[in-house]
């Protein structure tokens, strides 16, 4: 019976290889449903997904976003995500590649969203990530911040936190931060 299972093997990689050369990579549980979400994504029409290694590596991705609505409107933000080859069992890594003036998201790009961390599950996915990351752009959340500076002054004067976030996205110092240009 093990020799009959080798030999139905043997045959499957020969018809793969008849069909164009070099026997395709196995692909882990990770990518197969990273693949499915991917294929099933629904995004904003403000969020966009892009390979930058080409197609061939769905495991590192980019979303890009750009609020329209909020203290953020109109300013555009890269986030890359590494997925795990056991995903969903493990959230993605996520960084802001775009310096941001934010509560829940510090200057090196880390980011403070309970779905990546302590509150995932294997049922959520990419999506919902997407959806996650939009909203704090929409209603970002002084009570669980990275920035602990951004957050008070969110906390207790709104209207200067608007002002640093038009100053920060125009290219601009906040406090001793410089910020570049994201609109």
């Amino acid at each position: 019976m093990i020799r009959l299972l080798k030999v139905k093997e043997k045959q499957k990689e020969l018809a793969e290889n008849a069909n164009g050369g070099a026997p395709m990579k196995k692909q882990s549980a990770g990518e197969l449903r990273l693949h499915k979400d991917i294929s099933e994504l629904n995004l904003p029409k403000s969020c966009a997904i892009s390979f930058p290694n080409g197609k061939d590596d769905l495991m590192n991705f980019e979303v890009s976003i750009r609020p329209d609505e909020g203290y953020y409107l109109g300013g555009t933000f890269t986030f890359t995500f590494q997925v795990s080859p056991i995903y969903p069992h493990e959230a993605p890594k996520v960084k802001c590649k775009t310096k941001v003036y934010h509560p829940n998201i510090d200057l090196e790009g880390n980011v403070c969203l309970n779905i990546l961390r302590e509150d995932w599950k294997p049922v959520l996915n990419i999506n919902t990530i997407i959806y996650g990351l939009f909203h704090l752009f929409t209603e970002p959340n002084f009570e669980d911040p990275l920035n602990h500076d951004a957050a008070a002054v969110l906390r207790d004067n709104p209207k200067m936190f608007e002002s640093n976030v038009r100053r920060a996205m125009a290219g601009g110092y906040v406090g001793q931060t410089f910020f570049p240009r994201c609109v």
